[in-house]
């Protein structure tokens, strides 16, 4: 079973952009609660605290301890938004559940066994990961924190399928529930070796070359250098 996060939430009256504005001025994040055949409640967290839970991995697959109002229900993360460049939550929504009724969500692959892959140890292959979350259904206490991705005995150019993931008991693969094809979540393939250009065909060796057609004729060698007049002979 997941890992058990308490939030805490408070009403919220305020609708509308501005008070959201306002909220999160105040250090807050508006947010909405639903399910469980219960109303929707408008609600506020602390957003410190709010975006630390946002930073761990398992708050998105766990089964949330939501308190408000002086009651405690039973939750999970349904959605969240975050401002496109300032570390800010913007808005959440959590799903109230039943412990008696299946749930869908999806939860992260762990990739365990990569490096002792004979595919990459022994064969030179690389891994491609083809997934990195999958969408599961169960009942809340079963729902798995992730699922591991075993690579350790994957050969070169073979796949790891959904249908070959170890899944906790009561736990089935959503796609894979309803016929959905059984897609491939890992590979090791072939390391691409790029071609390089064949080099530039070499130049004709200058004494071979021909003059072109029409080209000034080569400069006439150089005249012999004049000889020197003798010198007048000497009166006796």
């Amino acid at each position: 079973m997941a890992t058990k996060f308490e939030v805490n939430a408070e009403p919220r009256s305020g609708k509308g952009t501005g008070a959201s504005r306002r909220l999160r001025r105040g250090g807050k994040v508006p947010g909405i609660v639903y399910g469980a055949g219960k109303e929707p409640v408008m609600v506020a967290f602390e957003h410190d605290a709010m975006y630390h839970n946002l930073r761990a991995e398992a708050f998105h697959t766990s089964i949330l301890s939501l308190k408000l109002d002086g009651a405690t229900d039973q939750a999970i993360l349904r959605d969240y938004q975050m401002h496109p460049f300032k570390p800010q939550v913007l808005h959440v929504d959590l799903q109230r559940i039943s412990a008696t009724e299946k749930i869908h969500m999806s939860v992260p692959l762990h990739f365990v066994g990569q490096d002792v892959a004979p595919g990459v140890k022994q064969q030179g292959g690389i891994v491609s990961h083809l997934m990195t979350e999958v969408d599961v259904t169960c009942l809340p206490h079963q729902l798995p924190e992730f699922l591991e991705v075993d690579m350790s005995n994957i050969n070169l150019n073979e796949s790891v399928h959904l249908s070959d993931l170890k899944l906790p008991e009561g736990v089935q693969i959503t796609s894979l529930a309803h016929g959905g094809d059984d897609l491939a979540v890992a590979a090791i393939t072939a390391v691409r070796e790029e071609v390089e250009e064949a080099p530039a065909a070499a130049a004709a060796p200058e004494a071979a070359a021909a003059p072109a057609a029409g080209a000034a004729p080569a400069a006439a060698p150089a005249a012999a250098e004049a000889k020197k007049p003798e010198g007048k002979k000497e009166g006796k």
